[in-house]
């Protein structure tokens, strides 16, 4: 019997669940699922220039295992790329990281940060210095349903 599957702790969900050649419709195109932990391996490694050492100690996961999910995100954007297919962002056993949400005096803008990103010194709004903590942040990675038996958050049972 397989040992079950931990959850992986990614910083944010993608801002977007496609991406397409243009110009063609999606109903045209074949899709390429890439999971969101998938994503997150692609983010650190290639967007932050993390060792994968480094990556995986953010996503909670073995240098083993991180190396894994790499390999398969980057098989999977490859193919998207050099085929011509719809890359399409969903699923995947994640949980998302901690976020902090803060607010400015100034303007009343409000925005997230999930922890280890440091106190922010200006409101990205205003650039005011003037900034409170407004909530803690849901999410919390060592709330992980998956350690309680009942699965990570963004799995999707097919």
């Amino acid at each position: 019997m397989a040992r079950p599957r931990n959850c992986r702790r990614v910083g944010a969900l993608p801002g977007s669940e496609y991406f397409k050649p243009r110009g063609i419709p999606l109903s045209m195109l074949e899709e390429i699922t890439l999971s969101v932990d998938e994503f997150e391996a692609i983010r650190l490694a290639d967007l932050e220039n993390l060792y994968q050492e480094q990556a995986a100690t953010k996503m909670k996961v073995s240098r083993p295992t991180f190396g894994r999910i790499i390999e398969s995100a980057h098989k999977k954007v490859a193919e998207a790329l050099v085929k011509g297919k719809a890359l399409k962002i969903e699923g995947g056993d994640f949980e998302v990281a901690a976020i902090r949400k803060f607010r400015c005096t100034g303007c009343q803008h409000t925005w997230e940060l999930p922890y280890g990103t440091g106190r922010p010194e200006n409101c990205p709004s205003c650039k005011s210095g003037n900034i409170l903590r407004a909530q803690e942040g849901k999410g919390d990675a060592r709330n992980c349903l998956a350690k309680r038996g009942r699965g990570c958050r963004g799995t999707q049972e097919k």
